[in-house]
């Protein structure tokens, strides 16, 4: 199996929050409200079965699962 990575794109995100309400042990919010993967998580989407529904659940296609190889 290859790695995988999360990653969320900051130009397009709008701060909905659906990553963080899904996977709240992946995702947060920062101050201004705009999405980002917690340190560490990055390359821990195999550990937490709920990133996929993240991804999918982002209306702006801002979260993102990519072959690290």
């Amino acid at each position: 199996m290859s790695a995988v990575r999360i990653e969320v794109d900051r130009q397009r995100c709008v701060g909905a929050g659906m990553c963080a309400l899904t996977a709240p042990e992946v995702f947060t919010q920062d101050d201004d409200g705009f999405s980002e993967v917690l340190a560490g998580r990055e390359s821990a989407a195999g550990e937490y079965p709920m990133v996929k529904e993240a991804v999918r659940a982002c209306p702006v296609g801002a979260v993102a699962l990519l072959d690290e190889d």
